[in-house]
């Protein structure tokens, strides 16, 4: 298997864990909870300093993530880069940047 085609299956793979390790968690609060809106969600993502400490860290990080996307990808010229920064914030950044490394190596293939 060649070099590209190896590094993105790995991408691939660590998108796929990232989307069930986040989601799985995702899933139990929801079934838990009376309300899937984003205020009481955001409110048990701030419950404590620890939480929180987490929650802005990865939050930032979405925030650094969704700047380099958007430049490289008009660098390497991949279509769609909002599609990556919206994931990351719909879905979660353990799904998205691996998703974009993933497509990003493919273009680079190109």
């Amino acid at each position: 298997m060649p070099k590209f085609k190896f590094l993105i299956s790995i991408y691939l793979i660590l998108s796929i864990l990232g989307l069930l390790a986040t989601w799985y968690y995702n899933f139990q609060y929801f079934s838990m909870s009376e309300s899937i809106n984003f205020g009481p969600y955001l409110k048990a993502l701030l419950v404590n300093p620890a939480t929180t400490a987490v929650t802005v860290d990865i939050y930032f990080t979405a925030v650094v993530f969704s700047v380099w996307v958007l430049v490289e990808s008009k660098r390497v010229g991949m279509k769609y880069p909002y599609i990556y920064v919206l994931l990351c914030f719909g879905v979660g950044i353990a799904f998205s940047f691996p998703l974009f490394l993933a497509f990003r190596e493919k273009q680079r293939e190109r």
